[in-house]
């Protein structure tokens, strides 16, 4: 059976955003799965709510565990939705488990800061597109520049999203996962708040740090984040024989 691999996209983006990710591994014969959460990409139209998140990430690694042994990988919003899922009581059929990007807990005055700071881009003229087009030009490579936004912007999702975030017991999710798990965070990631208190949660879980990397360290160093995709299939692999 052939090792399969769901993706869960961050907040605002969508699906598209794995495409580098997808590309390589079906190059290398590994089924991906990149999904889109409610309110987002082609479900734009739909409310974000918890639930509607965790049943899509529930229907994909179901029907992935079907065809083989299960990778799951979340970025940021969707990272910290992963671990909430992978850590669930009712243990999910996953054998491998990369949290990208997602390593703050989601309270208090940061997450706050984070709301505020949207709603600020929100009242801005395209609320704000301009000067995310302008970042995002100058920091990730031609190969994924595109494919970062493809899906299109899930703006209207976004605070309903954050604050959603706020009632999830990461810890102790964390706690309960009791597959090989991989944090990656970029150097410059302002999601590294709480990156070693997360990491020394999960039993023989490793932390990997990608220098001279934002948030988005999928799409600015692609081959980079393949490369530790390979990792978790060959320990998958590797622990099925």
């Amino acid at each position: 059976m052939a090792t399969q691999v769901v993706m869960v996209h961050g907040i605002r983006t969508s699906a598209t955003m794995w495409r580098s990710q997808v590309a390589h591994l079906e190059a290398r014969g590994v089924e991906a799965h990149a999904v889109d959460l409610p309110g987002h990409g082609t479900r734009m139209s739909e409310v974000f709510s918890l639930d509607g998140a965790f049943a899509t990430i529930d229907r994909a690694v179901h029907a992935a565990a079907e065809r083989g042994p299960v990778v799951l990988v979340g970025h940021s919003m969707g990272g910290l939705l992963s671990i909430a899922y992978a850590g669930a009581q009712a243990r999910p059929p996953i054998d491998a488990f990369i949290a990208a990007s997602c390593t703050a807990v989601p309270r208090g005055v940061g997450l706050a800061t984070y709301r505020a700071l949207a709603r600020g881009f929100d009242r801005l003229p395209r609320r704000g597109q301009g000067i995310a087009d302008w970042v995002l030009d100058r920091t990730l490579p031609l190969e994924t520049r595109q494919d970062f936004g493809a899906g299109g912007y899930a703006y209207d999702a976004q605070d309903v999203a954050l604050r959603s975030l706020s009632v999830l017991d990461l810890l102790a999710a964390l706690r309960r996962i009791d597959v090989p798990t991989w944090f990656i965070n970029g150097q410059y990631d302002q999601l590294r708040a709480n990156e070693r208190l997360f990491s020394s949660q999960v039993p023989g879980a490793e932390l990997i740090v990608v220098p001279r990397t934002s948030h988005l360290v999928t799409a600015m160093r692609p081959a980079v984040f393949n490369a530790l995709l390979d990792l978790a299939v060959a320990t998958v692999e590797q622990s099925a024989r």
